[in-house]
């Protein structure tokens, strides 16, 4: 069940049969922003990607990859030269989620300070708690 009016009925129900959640999960996991980041100047093979990716590993930048490629969000090219290279790019349909991701980066480095002091209070009240 795809509920496409969700937003414009007033009401957020993330039913486990809708498709959407399956597709927000997959590009809003821990990689796949930021895949699609460091891919938005232009193709990349996967160890420049890897070498952007401070900490992703070999087996989650390929699952990453793939769950992308499948989605039609990137497209996988193999360089046939020696050894074999492969190189990957954003699609137009990976293009249409630069604009909203980077407004969510946008809004990451405005509102950390804010978080950051939520957190601080946060702590501050149950370590308060815990005496």
């Amino acid at each position: 069940m795809i509920e496409t009016d969700v937003f414009a009925a007033g009401r957020q129900h993330f039913s486990v049969e809708c498709p959407s959640r399956l597709l927000f999960d997959q590009i809003a996991d821990k990689w796949s922003m930021m895949v699609l980041t460091v891919l938005d100047p232009g193709p990349m093979r996967f160890n420049g990607i890897k070498r952007q990716l401070e900490g992703v590993t070999q087996k989650a930048l390929t699952d990453c990859l793939r769950r992308l490629e499948r989605n039609g969000l990137v497209s996988r090219r193999v360089i046939p030269v020696s050894p074999i290279g492969v190189e990957y790019e954003i699609t137009p349909l990976g293009r249409t989620l630069q604009v909203p991701f980077k407004a969510l980066y946008r809004w990451t480095l405005e509102a950390l300070p804010q978080v950051e002091a939520a957190r601080a209070a946060f702590d501050a009240r149950r370590e308060e708690a815990v005496r």
